[in-house]
């Protein structure tokens, strides 16, 4: 899901153009061909997984990209971002862990270009398979997943060197996570921080690029209301096998800020249903037991691609009679407006720093 959201953007390039005059006078986005080695390590980021941290994870990738050059109003106003597909390969050189594959959509913004260099952070997301989850019984010493599917994030700082017009010298430093977001436990997940080297083919490194000062939006400045709803399912532990549904409700209030930003506030309920078995496992026989609905208000940030964003969000919970959690939660996610007035989100809910949920939401615009 993940990855078909981040793709939308290639589509969304020529919807989104500021007229079909622009669209058509924009040069043609010119391919990137990367291959790259990474070397990794695994970070010990909870007491348990330190029995798998000793080894050094080693990976190979293959990337597409394409670079923007002027079709849709955004291109100009994020400085011409490479939008790209990478094929990640890794192994974690550990039994335990085995191999994963993994595909990430991303996004490049350049911070720094030059006649024979290009300096940019990549923000990538997507689905990974791990060749040996965890096991009961006949693996039972992975904490980090247990399920073969997974998602992913992937961070980077990456400069490019031209070596000659087409062959491209690349570094890079960054992050790659696995995580199946609580859905299957255990689930510590997994953080690889990487270094790369490779090489980069670009068909044409410097192409024509128009519309760079591309109008505001009309609707910046302007109010705008969300209603939407989600589902999700999570284990509670890995002795109980069974999936249990997490759902909720959201009123929000946004604003375009200006072109690239909307802020919201909102209100919203939650139902998890874990809640409910844990309380029956644990409550005293004849004692009342609390109400596991949940109210919480949030303050958002959307940072806006064209139909697609980047989402996150900070929210307290203002009515938790069982208090399961942190008073606060966090959200981290991607929105895409399939029409000016329906979305789609895939959001992880976070409490202090640990995957609670992943939730697979529907929603107006109004």
């Amino acid at each position: 899901m993940f990855a078909l959201l981040v793709l939308r953007v290639v589509n969304a390039q020529q919807a989104n153009a500021q007229s079909p005059d622009s669209a058509a006078t924009a040069a043609p986005a010119p391919f990137v061909v990367g291959a790259y080695a990474q070397g990794s390590i695994i970070m010990a980021h909870t007491y348990a997984i330190r029995h798998l941290v000793a080894s050094h994870p080693t990976g190979f990738e293959i990337n597409l990209q394409r670079q923007t050059t002027g079709a849709a109003p955004w291109h100009g106003w994020y400085k011409y971002p490479k939008i790209g597909l990478a094929l990640t390969y890794y192994d974690f050189h550990n039994p335990v862990l085995g191999y994963a594959f993994a595909a990430s959509p991303y996004i490049s913004k350049t911070f720094s270009r030059g006649e024979k260099h290009d300096f940019s952070f990549r923000l990538g997301a997507g689905l990974a398979y791990l060749t040996n989850p965890y096991n009961q019984e006949t693996n039972h010493k992975n904490t980090i997943a247990s399920s073969a599917l997974n998602a992913t994030l992937q961070f980077r700082f990456e400069y490019d060197y031209a070596l000659t017009p087409h062959l491209g010298l690349l570094v890079g430093a960054g992050l790659n996570h696995y995580s199946n977001g609580a859905t299957t436990k255990p689930n510590f997940g997994v953080n690889l921080p990487s270094v790369v080297l490779g090489l980069n083919y670009h068909e044409q490194r410097h192409p024509a690029q128009t519309n760079p000062n591309a109008p505001l939006p009309a609707d910046v400045g302007q109010l705008f209301y969300n209603v939407s709803t989600s589902l999700g399912y999570k284990q509670r532990t890995e002795g109980d096998k069974q999936k249990y549904l997490v759902s909720s409700v959201t009123l929000a209030v946004g604003r375009r800020m200006n072109r690239k930003s909307n802020l919201l506030l909102g209100l919203e309920g939650f139902n998890d249903r874990s809640l409910k078995a844990t309380l029956n496992d644990t409550t005293r026989a004849g004692l009342k037991q609390p109400d596991v609905k949940k109210a919480g208000v949030f303050i958002g940030h959307e940072l806006l691609f064209g139909r697609l964003a980047f989402d996150s969000h900070l929210g307290f919970y203002v009515y938790a009679p069982y208090k399961s959690s942190t008073p606060y939660y966090e959200r981290l996610g991607l929105k895409y407006h399939f029409t000016n007035l329906l979305f789609g989100d895939v959001d992880l809910k976070i409490h202090r720093g640990a995957a609670d949920v992943i939730e697979f939401k529907v929603g107006a615009k109004l």
